[in-house]
């Protein structure tokens, strides 16, 4: 089966959710892959969204994280100061899915404005909780379209900081730290190193080990299908 680039993004991330891990899942390409870990190999992990549904099963995409899905489908609901304080910041998370507008080699991210924060070019959503995900979970997974634009050599604003980052889905490949900095680990079938260096913002560093990922196998893209058309 053919693939998009975004179809790939998706699934490579999926493949990066433990079974059993407890992941706290963002609206969008997040939620969509987390759900697909969950529709394939990862059957017992417990997805927790924003607005405090614990182990959500939803069986159509979330269109945010008040949909009525989540409750419904959730082994519970508590309020959101329970959701941060107990689950959050008591360290019983171990995964969260970010996205952010900009990221910088540190792996820090910015949600919040692009140009002068007080005069800005553009006005973005916010935050929300990642700045309490980025520091709380054991490890953060990053999504985010692979441009000039997003991969910068000086974010605007930093919203979250990326200590805890230990891997970035793109759509060209994967970008992991070493020594302190996000580093090419990985390029999608098709695409090439030079590809991805020219759409990052900073002198790209490549890994020697420069591996190539699997593409997506008919059960995942079968799968991956049946989550986004449901809405």
């Amino acid at each position: 089966m053919t693939y998009k680039p975004d179809e790939m993004m998706a699934v490579e991330a999926a493949r990066r959710l433990r079974d059993g891990d407890v992941c706290f899942v963002g609206i969008g390409l997040p939620s969509l892959a987390a759900n697909l870990a969950r529709a394939t190999h990862a059957p017992n992990s417990v997805l927790i969204y924003e607005s405090g549904t614990i182990g959500a099963k939803p069986r159509e995409l979330p269109l945010s994280i008040g949909d009525g899905e989540l409750a419904e489908t959730a082994d519970a609901v508590v309020s959101v100061p329970e959701m941060f304080a107990y689950w959050l910041q008591g360290g019983r998370i171990d995964v969260g899915f970010l996205g952010a507008a900009q990221i910088d080699r540190h792996a820090n991210l910015n949600s919040t404005v692009i140009g002068d924060y007080d005069t800005p070019k553009v006005r973005l959503p916010g935050a929300g909780g990642a700045p309490e995900i980025a520091t709380s979970v054991r490890e953060v997974f990053v999504m985010l379209g692979h441009t000039p634009r997003a991969f910068v050599e000086t974010l605007d604003f930093r919203s979250s900081v990326g200590d805890r980052v230990s891997n970035v889905v793109t759509d060209l490949g994967i970008l992991e730290p070493r020594d302190g900095e996000l580093t090419l680990t990985r390029v999608h079938p098709g695409v090439s190193a030079e590809q991805a260096r020219d759409a990052t913002g900073w002198d790209l560093r490549v890994a020697d080990d420069l591996a190539e990922t699997a593409p997506p196998t008919d059960a995942e893209l079968t799968a991956l299908r049946g989550l986004a058309t449901k809405r």
